[in-house]
């Protein structure tokens, strides 16, 4: 049967509409690094290269490659790690984008390692022309404690769920770790209308 995060991890990535604290454990990704704006051109290569070797893994049984471990799974939705380029508080009121510096990234099962990503990033060069490719990092990734919830609406509406973040850990007595976010994209805002966009937001907190 195929694994489908959807599926077998709600708990990660559909979360409900309110803040929760969960505790996320160290993952495999495919990670690439950026600045500026993301509604500017750079964003969509980073996220173009990340999907694209991300599918051309899935699909290595079909050119005759079967890792170690194998089984079918859907791809994992794009994350993002958001701060800014200057030593100042993240104030989500008052965002200039266009200093925003990022990590995105994409999640990989637990059989995939640096090899059988150097083999998929040799097919996929030979397909086509892809963007930052040579620039992918493989990097195991621990968020540990955190503060999350799921925002139903655009990017620009986010304040409001972090507000209610803020107050869940004043609440609760956690202490936000870093002035940078993570982001999970659920939704693909090409097919998705703004006001229903799922975004999973998550702060990095300690008690």
């Amino acid at each position: 049967m195929k694994y489908e995060w959807k599926k077998q991890e709600k708990e990660i990535y559909l979360p409900k509409g309110k803040p929760e604290q969960i505790f996320i454990k160290k993952f495999r990704y495919l990670t690439l690094e950026g600045s500026g704006n993301p509604n500017e051109s750079l964003f969509s290569e980073l996220t173009g290269a990340l999907f694209s070797l991300s599918y051309t893994l899935k699909m290595l049984p079909k050119k005759g490659i079967t890792p170690d471990g194998y089984f079918d799974y859907a791809v994992y939705p794009l994350e993002g790690i958001w701060d800014l380029d200057i030593d100042s508080d993240f104030d989500e009121t008052k965002l200039d984008k266009n200093k925003l510096v990022y990590k995105i990234m994409i999640r990989q099962p637990d059989f995939i390692n640096k090899e059988i990503i150097e083999t998929a990033a040799e097919i996929l060069k030979k397909k086509k022309t892809v963007i930052c490719i040579d620039k992918i990092k493989f990097e195991e990734i621990e968020d540990g404690l955190a503060v999350q919830m799921m925002h139903t609406g655009s990017y620009d509406s986010e304040t409001e769920s972090f507000e209610k973040m803020k107050n869940f850990c004043l609440e609760n007595k956690l202490n936000i770790r870093s002035k940078a976010h993570k982001e999970i994209y659920i939704s693909n805002p090409e097919r998705t209308a703004p006001e229903k966009l799922k975004t999973v937001l998550r702060y990095f907190v300690k008690k």
